[in-house]
C-alpha cells in the first residue's frame, strides 16, 4: 500500500510548513489526484488519518480534488481529455496520443491556525 509512504510524505511537507510558518494546527488539507497517479483514495483517507496523530494535522480534513487525464493527439494536434491511458481521441478517433497530465499528485493548499 504506497498510500502510507503518499501520506508519510505530506506529514514531512505539512511539519516543515509548520516549522517554517509558525503554525499551529491545519484545519484542512486539499490534494490534487491525476487520474492516472494510481492513488487510492479510500487507501489514502485511512492512511492520511493514521499517520497524521501527533502531528500539526491531527484531525485534519483531507479533501481530495480530482484532476483528469489529458493528452496531445498526434492525429489531430489537439489537447484532450481522456478517461484511460488507451482511449482513442474523442475528437477525431485517432489512436496515436501522448498523455500530458493526469499522473500528479501534490498538495494545493492547506488551512492553518
Amino acid at each position: 500500500m504506497h498510500e502510507m509512504s503518499l501520506a508519510e510524505g505530506i506529514r514531512r511537507v505539512i511539519e516543515d510548513q509548520a516549522r517554517a510558518h509558525a503554525f499551529a494546527r491545519v484545519t484542512c488539507l486539499r490534494v490534487e489526484i491525476g487520474r492516472f497517479a494510481c492513488v487510492e483514495k479510500p487507501a489514502l483517507e485511512f492512511a492520511f488519518e493514521v499517520v497524521m496523530r501527533g502531528s500539526p494535522a491531527e484531525n485534519a480534513r483531507l479533501e481530495m480534488i480530482d484532476l483528469p487525464g489529458r493528452a496531445i493527439c498526434y492525429d489531430c494536434t489537439r489537447e484532450v481529455e481522456i478517461m484511460a491511458r488507451l482511449d482513442p481521441c474523442p475528437l477525431c478517433g485517432g489512436g496515436r496520443l501522448m498523455p500530458v497530465a493526469g499522473e500528479e499528485m501534490r498538495i494545493k493548499d492547506m488551512e492553518v491556525i
